[in-house]
């Protein structure tokens, strides 16, 4: 059950009607009641199933909606960004929930990005100790030995952090151009992860591609397109964390 608790000033900023910091201060004031009981203490946790009351009006929860994006490249995983760069959200306009990506795809990279506004199912799929599989596709400068790309199952050093794929299969290599087409397995997923990783090894990657996200491919998607998830595929997803989980 744990895993289904939030923050109440999470929870009340993803309603809508005010900021985190600001759902902060209300606490803080005594504005706030859970199940009916003024609630004071910045810590709270709750459950969606708990009723929420902030200034005596009734917390509203939105329906909880889930989204698959091929996100294309030079586009910011955030809700907004203040150098004015293009942003996930701006492919949603039509999108009346307060949605946001789940983890980051870096800038130049593309592929399959999930967002939502369920903060439970998002913690389940980017959380490092549920483990959901991300499958990468890598253009990388040179052709990688096999010993080299062993290292990346081992873990490769970078600024203090171990950075691992749990698999690694090569599609292609290109001697004439000195290039090679990596597939990379990962369960974690660190800032830059797939760029530093290979980075280390002496193989910069030219281009990346998220091509699946646990069960989720882009299959039948285009780049910059959407389509929202079945509840099968939200419940495959959040079997598929509890499975790692249990493992």
């Amino acid at each position: 059950m744990s895993n289904t608790n939030e923050r109440l000033q999470k929870v009340i900023a993803q309603s809508g009607i005010t900021s985190r910091r600001k759902a902060e201060i209300l606490i803080v004031e005594g504005k706030v009641k859970v199940n009916n009981k003024v609630v004071t203490e910045l810590g709270t946790k709750v459950t969606p199933e708990d009723k929420i009351e902030v200034d005596g009006v009734p917390l509203e929860k939105e329906q909880s909606v889930y989204y698959l994006f091929y996100k294309p490249r030079g586009v910011i995983s955030s809700v907004k960004d203040e150098k004015g760069r293009k942003v996930v959200t701006d492919f949603f306009p039509e999108v009346e929930e307060r949605i946001y990506p789940i983890g980051r795809l870096d800038y130049d990279s593309s592929g399959a990005l999930l967002l939502t506004n369920d903060g439970v199912f998002a913690n389940l799929v980017m959380h490092p100790k549920y483990g959901v599989e991300k499958v990468y596709v890598a253009k990388v400068k040179g052709i990688p030995s096999k010993e080299d790309l062993r290292k990346l199952i081992k873990g490769v050093k970078d600024k203090g952090e171990v950075l691992k794929a749990l698999r690694f299969r090569v599609l292609s290599t290109d001697k004439k151009k000195n290039t090679s087409l990596l597939e990379l397995t990962l369960r974690e997923g660190k800032n830059r992860h797939v760029r530093r990783m290979m980075e280390q090894l002496g193989y910069p990657v030219i281009k990346l591609k998220r091509e699946k996200y646990g069960i989720l491919t882009l299959d039948g998607l285009r780049v910059g397109e959407f389509r929202k998830l079945t509840p099968k595929e939200v419940n495959q997803m959040r079997n598929l964390a509890s499975k790692n989980v249990e493992e």
